[in-house]
Protein backbone atom coordinates (compact mmCIF):
# COMPACT_ATOMS: atom_id res chain seq x y z
CA UNK A 1 0.00 0.00 0.00
CA UNK A 2 1.32 3.46 -0.85
CA UNK A 3 0.18 7.09 -0.81
CA UNK A 4 1.05 7.75 -4.44
CA UNK A 5 0.44 11.50 -4.32
CA UNK A 6 2.80 12.15 -1.42
CA UNK A 7 4.89 9.05 -0.77
CA UNK A 8 4.38 9.60 2.95
CA UNK A 9 3.25 6.10 3.87
CA UNK A 10 4.36 2.79 2.41
CA UNK A 11 3.82 -0.66 3.92
CA UNK A 12 2.43 -4.09 3.15
CA UNK A 13 -0.51 -5.92 4.71
CA UNK A 14 -2.47 -9.17 4.47
CA UNK A 15 -5.80 -8.21 6.03
CA UNK A 16 -7.62 -5.07 7.16
CA UNK A 17 -6.89 -6.02 10.75
CA UNK A 18 -3.20 -6.08 9.86
CA UNK A 19 -3.35 -2.73 8.07
CA UNK A 20 -5.23 -0.58 10.59
CA UNK A 21 -2.60 -0.56 13.37
CA UNK A 22 0.10 0.22 10.82
CA UNK A 23 -1.83 3.24 9.55
CA UNK A 24 -2.51 4.43 13.12
CA UNK A 25 1.16 3.99 14.00
CA UNK A 26 2.29 5.97 10.97
CA UNK A 27 -0.11 8.81 11.84
CA UNK A 28 1.27 8.96 15.38
CA UNK A 29 4.80 8.93 13.99
CA UNK A 30 4.09 11.83 11.64
CA UNK A 31 2.33 13.87 14.33
CA UNK A 32 5.20 13.46 16.79
CA UNK A 33 7.98 14.03 14.28
CA UNK A 34 9.61 17.35 13.35
CA UNK A 35 7.94 19.66 10.84
CA UNK A 36 8.84 18.78 7.25
CA UNK A 37 8.69 22.48 6.36
CA UNK A 38 11.58 24.92 6.03
CA UNK A 39 10.91 28.62 5.47
CA UNK A 40 13.17 31.30 3.99
CA UNK A 41 12.61 35.07 3.74
CA UNK A 42 12.01 36.40 0.23
CA UNK A 43 14.37 39.08 -1.04
CA UNK A 44 11.51 40.75 -2.94
CA UNK A 45 7.74 40.36 -3.35
CA UNK A 46 6.82 37.53 -5.75
CA UNK A 47 5.16 38.28 -9.07
CA UNK A 48 1.84 36.51 -8.55
CA UNK A 49 -1.17 36.37 -10.85
CA UNK A 50 -4.30 37.16 -8.81
CA UNK A 51 -7.82 36.58 -10.09
CA UNK A 52 -9.65 38.48 -7.35
CA UNK A 53 -10.92 41.12 -9.77
CA UNK A 54 -11.73 38.81 -12.68
CA UNK A 55 -15.12 37.67 -11.50
CA UNK A 56 -16.48 34.27 -12.42
CA UNK A 57 -16.85 34.70 -16.19
CA UNK A 58 -16.67 31.32 -17.87
CA UNK A 59 -17.09 29.39 -14.61
CA UNK A 60 -20.24 27.44 -13.74
CA UNK A 61 -20.61 28.55 -10.13
CA UNK A 62 -24.42 28.57 -9.96
CA UNK A 63 -24.46 32.32 -9.37
CA UNK A 64 -21.83 32.30 -6.62
CA UNK A 65 -19.29 35.11 -7.08
CA UNK A 66 -17.24 34.82 -3.88
CA UNK A 67 -14.37 32.39 -4.40
CA UNK A 68 -11.37 31.22 -2.45
CA UNK A 69 -8.20 31.24 -4.55
CA UNK A 70 -4.91 29.56 -3.77
CA UNK A 71 -1.68 30.23 -5.65
CA UNK A 72 1.52 28.19 -5.76
CA UNK A 73 4.53 29.78 -7.47
CA UNK A 74 7.76 27.77 -7.79
CA UNK A 75 10.94 29.73 -7.15
CA UNK A 76 13.85 29.69 -9.59
CA UNK A 77 11.57 28.52 -12.38
CA UNK A 78 12.05 29.60 -15.97
CA UNK A 79 8.36 29.04 -16.60
CA UNK A 80 7.09 27.27 -19.68
CA UNK A 81 7.51 27.79 -23.39
CA UNK A 82 4.31 28.04 -25.43
CA UNK A 83 4.75 24.41 -26.46
CA UNK A 84 5.35 23.21 -22.89
CA UNK A 85 2.34 25.14 -21.58
CA UNK A 86 0.09 23.69 -24.27
CA UNK A 87 1.30 20.15 -23.57
CA UNK A 88 0.80 20.47 -19.82
CA UNK A 89 -2.53 22.20 -20.36
CA UNK A 90 -3.82 19.31 -22.46
CA UNK A 91 -2.81 16.92 -19.67
CA UNK A 92 -4.58 18.94 -16.94
CA UNK A 93 -8.03 17.25 -17.18
CA UNK A 94 -6.44 13.82 -16.86
CA UNK A 95 -4.27 14.94 -13.97
CA UNK A 96 -7.34 16.35 -12.19
CA UNK A 97 -9.20 13.05 -12.66
CA UNK A 98 -6.32 10.99 -11.28
CA UNK A 99 -6.35 12.92 -7.98
CA UNK A 100 -9.92 11.82 -7.25
CA UNK A 101 -10.86 15.41 -6.37
CA UNK A 102 -13.64 15.45 -8.98
CA UNK A 103 -16.20 12.68 -9.47
CA UNK A 104 -16.00 10.80 -12.77
CA UNK A 105 -19.51 11.81 -13.80
CA UNK A 106 -18.77 15.56 -13.55
CA UNK A 107 -17.68 17.06 -16.89
CA UNK A 108 -14.51 19.15 -17.10
CA UNK A 109 -14.06 22.11 -19.45
CA UNK A 110 -10.68 23.23 -20.76
CA UNK A 111 -9.80 26.75 -21.88
CA UNK A 112 -6.69 28.68 -22.79
CA UNK A 113 -5.44 32.23 -23.04
CA UNK A 114 -2.14 33.73 -24.02
CA UNK A 115 -0.76 33.37 -20.53
CA UNK A 116 -2.43 30.32 -19.01
CA UNK A 117 -4.29 27.04 -19.51
CA UNK A 118 -7.30 26.22 -17.33
CA UNK A 119 -9.74 23.47 -16.40
CA UNK A 120 -13.10 24.41 -14.90
CA UNK A 121 -15.38 22.21 -12.81
CA UNK A 122 -19.14 22.93 -12.72
CA UNK A 123 -20.55 23.54 -9.27
CA UNK A 124 -22.90 20.92 -7.88
CA UNK A 125 -26.42 22.29 -7.61
CA UNK A 126 -27.96 22.26 -4.10
CA UNK A 127 -31.09 20.21 -3.46
CA UNK A 128 -33.04 23.41 -2.92
CA UNK A 129 -32.43 27.12 -2.49
CA UNK A 130 -30.60 27.96 0.72
CA UNK A 131 -29.45 24.39 1.33
CA UNK A 132 -26.00 24.46 2.96
CA UNK A 133 -23.31 23.47 0.50
CA UNK A 134 -19.67 22.68 1.32
CA UNK A 135 -16.74 24.25 -0.45
CA UNK A 136 -15.84 22.80 -3.82
CA UNK A 137 -13.21 23.17 -6.51
CA UNK A 138 -14.28 25.15 -9.59
CA UNK A 139 -11.06 25.90 -11.48
CA UNK A 140 -7.41 24.95 -11.93
CA UNK A 141 -5.05 27.28 -13.78
CA UNK A 142 -1.52 26.76 -14.99
CA UNK A 143 0.32 29.94 -15.95
CA UNK A 144 3.19 30.33 -18.37
CA UNK A 145 5.26 31.66 -15.44
CA UNK A 146 4.95 28.27 -13.71
CA UNK A 147 2.33 29.41 -11.22
CA UNK A 148 -0.38 26.84 -10.46
CA UNK A 149 -3.63 28.20 -9.04
CA UNK A 150 -6.92 26.80 -7.83
CA UNK A 151 -10.24 28.51 -7.20
CA UNK A 152 -13.01 27.07 -5.07
CA UNK A 153 -16.36 28.00 -3.62
CA UNK A 154 -16.39 28.57 0.12
CA UNK A 155 -18.87 26.71 2.33
CA UNK A 156 -22.14 28.64 2.26
CA UNK A 157 -25.78 28.62 3.22
CA UNK A 158 -28.79 30.91 2.67
CA UNK A 159 -26.95 33.74 4.49
CA UNK A 160 -23.94 33.63 2.19
CA UNK A 161 -20.34 32.36 2.09
CA UNK A 162 -18.72 31.46 5.40
CA UNK A 163 -15.15 31.84 6.63
CA UNK A 164 -15.22 29.03 9.16
CA UNK A 165 -12.08 29.02 11.38
CA UNK A 166 -12.26 25.22 11.44
CA UNK A 167 -13.40 24.44 7.89
CA UNK A 168 -11.19 26.99 6.10
CA UNK A 169 -7.83 25.42 7.09
CA UNK A 170 -9.12 22.02 6.03
CA UNK A 171 -10.28 23.36 2.66
CA UNK A 172 -6.95 25.10 2.01
CA UNK A 173 -5.03 21.97 3.05
CA UNK A 174 -7.12 19.91 0.64
CA UNK A 175 -6.32 22.33 -2.19
CA UNK A 176 -2.62 22.27 -1.32
CA UNK A 177 -2.52 18.46 -1.40
CA UNK A 178 -4.55 18.45 -4.60
CA UNK A 179 -2.05 20.85 -6.19
CA UNK A 180 0.79 18.55 -5.19
CA UNK A 181 -1.04 15.49 -6.50
CA UNK A 182 -1.27 17.11 -9.96
CA UNK A 183 2.44 16.33 -10.15
CA UNK A 184 3.35 19.49 -12.07
CA UNK A 185 5.41 21.51 -9.59
CA UNK A 186 8.65 19.76 -8.64
CA UNK A 187 10.91 22.66 -7.62
CA UNK A 188 12.36 22.52 -4.11
CA UNK A 189 10.98 25.86 -2.95
CA UNK A 190 7.60 27.49 -3.56
CA UNK A 191 5.66 30.62 -2.60
CA UNK A 192 2.07 30.30 -1.37
CA UNK A 193 -0.70 32.87 -1.27
CA UNK A 194 -4.46 32.81 -0.70
CA UNK A 195 -7.27 35.28 -1.23
CA UNK A 196 -11.05 35.64 -1.38
CA UNK A 197 -12.83 37.48 -4.19
CA UNK A 198 -15.79 39.75 -3.38
CA UNK A 199 -15.31 39.25 0.38
CA UNK A 200 -17.90 41.82 1.47
CA UNK A 201 -20.64 39.19 1.61
CA UNK A 202 -18.60 36.75 3.71
CA UNK A 203 -18.98 36.28 7.43
CA UNK A 204 -16.83 34.59 10.05
CA UNK A 205 -19.03 31.84 11.41
CA UNK A 206 -19.47 28.09 11.78
CA UNK A 207 -20.63 26.12 8.76
CA UNK A 208 -23.26 23.45 9.45
CA UNK A 209 -24.08 21.10 6.58
CA UNK A 210 -27.31 20.04 8.31
CA UNK A 211 -28.97 23.44 8.59
CA UNK A 212 -28.69 26.98 7.32
CA UNK A 213 -28.19 30.00 9.56
CA UNK A 214 -31.00 32.49 10.12
CA UNK A 215 -28.74 35.49 10.82
CA UNK A 216 -25.23 36.53 9.87
CA UNK A 217 -22.94 39.38 10.85
CA UNK A 218 -21.78 40.99 7.59
CA UNK A 219 -19.23 43.41 9.02
CA UNK A 220 -17.73 43.96 5.57
CA UNK A 221 -21.01 44.69 3.78
CA UNK A 222 -20.86 48.02 1.94
CA UNK A 223 -17.13 48.32 2.56
CA UNK A 224 -14.35 48.00 0.03
CA UNK A 225 -11.51 45.81 1.26
CA UNK A 226 -9.15 43.16 -0.04
CA UNK A 227 -8.86 39.77 1.56
CA UNK A 228 -5.58 38.15 0.60
CA UNK A 229 -2.26 37.14 2.07
CA UNK A 230 0.99 38.88 1.15
CA UNK A 231 3.74 36.25 1.11
CA UNK A 232 7.18 37.26 2.39
CA UNK A 233 8.61 33.75 2.70
CA UNK A 234 9.20 30.73 0.53
CA UNK A 235 8.67 27.22 1.81
CA UNK A 236 9.79 23.74 0.85
CA UNK A 237 7.72 21.56 -1.47
CA UNK A 238 6.53 19.57 1.55
CA UNK A 239 3.87 22.29 1.90
CA UNK A 240 1.98 20.43 -0.83
CA UNK A 241 2.37 17.12 0.96
CA UNK A 242 3.04 16.29 4.60
CA UNK A 243 3.22 19.94 5.65
CA UNK A 244 -0.04 21.03 4.02
CA UNK A 245 -2.04 21.13 7.26
CA UNK A 246 0.52 23.35 8.99
CA UNK A 247 0.73 25.80 6.10
CA UNK A 248 -3.05 25.84 5.61
CA UNK A 249 -3.59 26.78 9.24
CA UNK A 250 -1.28 29.78 8.81
CA UNK A 251 -2.94 30.94 5.57
CA UNK A 252 -6.45 30.56 7.00
CA UNK A 253 -5.61 32.51 10.16
CA UNK A 254 -4.05 35.27 8.05
CA UNK A 255 -7.15 35.60 5.87
CA UNK A 256 -9.54 35.66 8.82
CA UNK A 257 -7.36 38.19 10.65
CA UNK A 258 -7.74 40.61 7.71
CA UNK A 259 -11.55 40.38 7.74
CA UNK A 260 -13.43 43.39 9.25
CA UNK A 261 -15.31 41.03 11.59
CA UNK A 262 -12.01 40.09 13.23
CA UNK A 263 -11.19 43.71 14.14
Amino acid sequence: MEAYATGVFRDSFRTAADLLPKVAGKIRELESGPSPLAFAKLAQPPALHWTLEEGTGGLQTDGVTTLLELHVLPLDSAGYSARELETLGHSLPGRVRVTGMVEDDIPLSSSRSQGHMAVSVPARRPRSWGTPRPGQLVEVRLYKTGQLSTRAMLPQDSMGPILDPNALPMQIAELLKFTGALNIITQDRIVLAAGVSEPAMTSIDTFDLRQSRHTASLAGFGRSFALRTEPDESVTLAALQAGADEVADHLARALIAHHPSAA
